[in-house]
């Protein structure tokens, strides 16, 4: 059974180093990353390309930044294309952290479709944020759950690892979204579609390392993707 871990990239090449040492020295068998850059100008790519020499990771590099949903979507695909069995998507700045993905592996190899690394239920947390970047997060996740129902806890959350069957049935190629709303997009589809999703706690610190890509357009994409889902 074969794993991939899709993880985009734009001005990583601080972390994507760390990240993938972190991740191969879990020794899962049979895992490969597949990293997505959007031509970050800091030369992430050509890290990721070093480090092709001695592990197991493929490229996509694309020729301008064209968003997180995007990047995804490429990479979901790709993964698929390479036989994967579980695909995983994590975020490059190691905000999450890589001894989880031993446990929504577990997860979905013992019955279920999608296991999310979940920051809001009992266990988990974010360390880090000040109460102005909590109070967004919280009425996001409160807007979208009330507007489409959603049961998951942590609908924004990052880190995913879903069976490739609910991949191959939720027909990424109607995925509205490119921003931030990619996460709430994603999971409805997924509910919709009467897969089975399991939180499981972890926590979320953070970056260290870079900056943040959130910006008001992600925001206000957001709030228009979640009314079309809801309405159209």
């Amino acid at each position: 059974m074969k794993t991939i871990i899709v993880i985009p990239t734009y001005n990583e090449k601080e972390n994507a180093g760390i990240l993938t040492k972190k991740i191969f020295a879990l020794n899962i068998t049979n895992l490969e990353l597949l990293f997505v850059d959007d031509c970050s100008p800091d030369g992430t790519a050509e890290v990721i390309k070093n480090l092709q020499k001695t592990h197991p990771i493929h490229l996509i590099e694309r020729e301008k930044k064209l968003g997180l949903g995007s990047a995804y979507v490429a990479g979901f695909k790709m993964a698929l294309e390479l036989g994967a069995d579980y695909v995983f998507e994590m975020d490059a700045d190691l905000s999450h952290d890589p001894s989880d993905i031993p446990k929504l592996l577990n997860v979905c190899q013992n019955g279920a479709d999608l296991a999310i690394g979940s920051r809001k239920i009992t266990g988990g947390g974010i360390e880090g944020w000040n109460w102005e970047r909590k109070l967004m997060s919280d009425s996001a996740m409160w807007f979208a759950r009330s507007i489409l129902g959603l049961k998951t806890k942590d609908v924004t959350a990052g880190f995913r690892c879903f069976k490739r069957q609910v991949l191959e049935n939720i027909d990424l190629k109607k995925i509205k979204s490119n921003g931030y709303a990619f996460q709430e997009e994603l999971l409805f589809r997924t509910q919709k579609n009467g897969f089975t999703i399991v939180e499981i706690p972890v926590i979320f610190r953070d970056r260290t390392k870079g900056s943040s890509k959130l910006n008001k357009k992600d925001i206000v994409e957001f709030f228009i993707v979640m009314l079309k889902l809801k309405f159209f």
